[in-house]
């Protein structure tokens, strides 16, 4: 899964260049750091860098929502629960399973895990799903994916009550989302977007060029993005451009190199090269590959931007950590939805 800090391409070597401005060695200073990659840092020193805390950002919204839960409850409603449904042994599935739970503890919800071998029917899971939609004491409901090659899984999307859809893929969400509509938004493109308000960027008129077009991260991400703010689900007024895998590398760069914001979502290692961006451009990196490093020979994870390794673990950290935010948001809005007895069928997702 995956979680979205900002930074421009600038970011690091800026710093660093700030840093040590009274100081005369300060470029042979930074380009030694850089293994003398002086093209790279003389891209990266030339204007004013912004780096924002992904870390800060994560913290702000933990406490933010663990409070909401708490006047929630005291309220006397509900606690908010989450249900997740895990198929089959995929070990970075159950990964990412264990963390959402653990999550939910920790911002004050109740969840459970629903374990299903692989050889499980499309069938015994749609039966499984449809009776917890029916349990009013769920609030949300996920199906972890991938699902095995046997199992349809637009039918199991599909099959998640809208009002309980954390995952934010049933096609009535997706279709809201099309129309600006309030609905539950797939937690990654949440995450950027919450990223991109919180932060101040302005995105009215500005290009964007969002690099991956899956229909749960890429294509959201666009919808919110190119949307009129002074719809019901306000969205950014940017001019967005969306390349993929089938865009030739030279279509690529000439794109990137005009955009002000790059949101980088394609799964390709080190896609982007700090020569593909423009000075001044905010880069989001939603990318999470795992690639072997050369010198330990074991797995580590990097993103579709080639930035220092710093920076690229800051973003991976945000992303995850906002897209598990954005979830437990959703939830949280799910519990509301609840009480709301003049609206039962109102979905209050983010915006």
């Amino acid at each position: 899964m995956a979680a979205p800090t900002a930074l421009t391409v600038n970011a690091r070597m800026r710093a660093l260049a700030l840093y040590f401005h009274h100081c005369q060695r300060s470029k042979r200073w930074i380009n030694h750091k850089t293994g003398r990659r002086t093209s790279f840092c003389h891209l990266l020193i030339r204007h004013v860098a912004t780096v924002v805390s992904g870390t800060e950002l994560a913290l702000q919204i933990h406490k933010e929502i663990q409070s909401d839960i708490t006047k929630l409850v005291a309220q006397g409603n509900r606690r908010p629960h989450l249900s997740v449904i895990l198929v089959g042994d995929d070990h970075a599935s159950h990964t990412y399973v264990r963390n959402k739970t653990r999550t939910a503890s920790l911002l004050g919800m109740s969840s459970s895990r629903i374990f299903r071998p692989s050889s499980v029917s499309q069938e015994e899971l749609l039966d499984l799903i449809d009776k917890f939609n029916k349990d009013r004491n769920i609030s949300g409901l996920l199906v972890q994916l991938p699902l095995p090659g046997h199992i349809n899984e637009r039918a199991i999307c599909n099959a998640v009550a809208p009002e309980k859809d954390v995952d934010g893929f049933h096609i009535v969400n997706i279709g809201k989302l099309c129309l600006d509509q309030r609905c539950m938004i797939p937690a990654t493109a949440a995450a950027v977007w919450e990223i991109i308000k919180r932060t101040g960027i302005e995105t009215a008129g500005r290009n964007v060029l969002v690099i991956g077009r899956s229909k749960n991260v890429g294509m959201p991400i666009a919808m919110m993005l190119h949307s009129d703010r002074t719809h019901e689900r306000p969205g950014g007024d940017a001019t967005v451009i969306i390349a993929h895998r089938c865009t030739p590398l030279p279509r690529l760069k000439e794109l990137s190199s005009l955009a002000d914001i790059v949101i980088a979502a394609a799964g390709v290692p080190h896609l982007i090269t700090a020569d593909m961006v423009k000075e001044g451009a905010m880069v989001i990196d939603v990318g999470i590959n795992r690639i072997q490093d050369p010198a330990t020979g074991k797995l580590r994870l990097v993103g579709d931007v080639d930035f220092e390794v710093t920076h690229r673990r800051m973003f991976k950290d945000v992303i995850y950590s906002e897209e598990q935010y954005f979830l437990f948001g959703e939830q949280l809005n799910f519990g509301k939805n609840e009480e709301d007895q003049e609206s039962p069928n109102l979905i209050k997702g983010p915006s």
